[in-house]
């Protein structure tokens, strides 16, 4: 076992358990999805409902649901009256992720959405506290322009997969959208003024960005 894989286990070993349903949604992920890489897990899933618990937010967007576990792991840390709008744009995912959301204790807290999300979330006239972005990286920047402008002032966004498996360092021009997508975001937020911005090398790398 490699270093890495040792201090993964110990870290796993020192945070809080997940739950026996997430534990089974998890499952059922590998066992029926492709791509359950895509599934946030353990680590994140709680950093996730942790990030919740300090921003406190009233209303949550997350663009890219997969199979739910993000959203569940979200809607843990809500106040009873918050809620969360999860959008998943791939409709043959419906079947899987839907039953895992309406049969969760936070079913009535989460509105799970299939359709584009740059479409229909200018349509809500709604504004939130929070947003994960985990959806098609070759828009992120089209995410993040649509976002900000519905995102209260002190409000943050959450951008997984900015490290994108290391790809970002490749010398450009990149072969893949996904990456220039990616690269293109990175370089976005690092020069924009009307944000604070960090980003932690979890996973294939997390960006917390702030509105100011």
């Amino acid at each position: 076992m490699q270093e890495t894989d040792r201090l993964d286990q110990y870290i796993l070993g020192h945070i809080d358990e997940e739950s026996e349903y997430l534990k089974a949604l998890y499952r059922d992920t590998h066992v029926k999805l492709l791509r359950p890489r895509m599934a946030s897990g353990h680590l994140q899933g709680r950093l996730l409902k942790m990030l919740v618990r300090m921003i406190r937010p009233q209303r949550i967007l997350e663009i890219g649901t997969y199979s739910g576990y993000s959203a569940l792991c979200m809607a843990e840390g809500l106040e009873p009256d918050g809620r969360l709008y999860t959008f998943e744009i791939n409709d043959e995912q419906e079947d899987f992720t839907r039953p895992w959301i309406e049969n969760s204790p936070y079913a009535s807290q989460i509105e799970f959405i299939i359709g584009d999300a740059l479409e229909r979330v200018p349509e809500m006239g709604l504004t939130f506290d929070m947003a994960f972005v985990d959806g098609d990286k070759r828009y992120y920047v089209d995410y993040y322009e649509m976002i900000l402008p519905r995102l209260k002032p002190g409000g943050y966004i959450l951008a997984d997969n900015t490290l994108w498996d290391g790809h970002v360092l490749e010398p450009p021009p990149h072969k893949d959208a996904q990456t220039r997508g990616i690269t293109a975001f990175n370089d976005r937020i690092a020069t924009d003024p009307r944000v604070e911005k960090v980003i932690l090398p979890l996973r294939d790398g997390l960006t917390l960005i702030r509105k100011k």
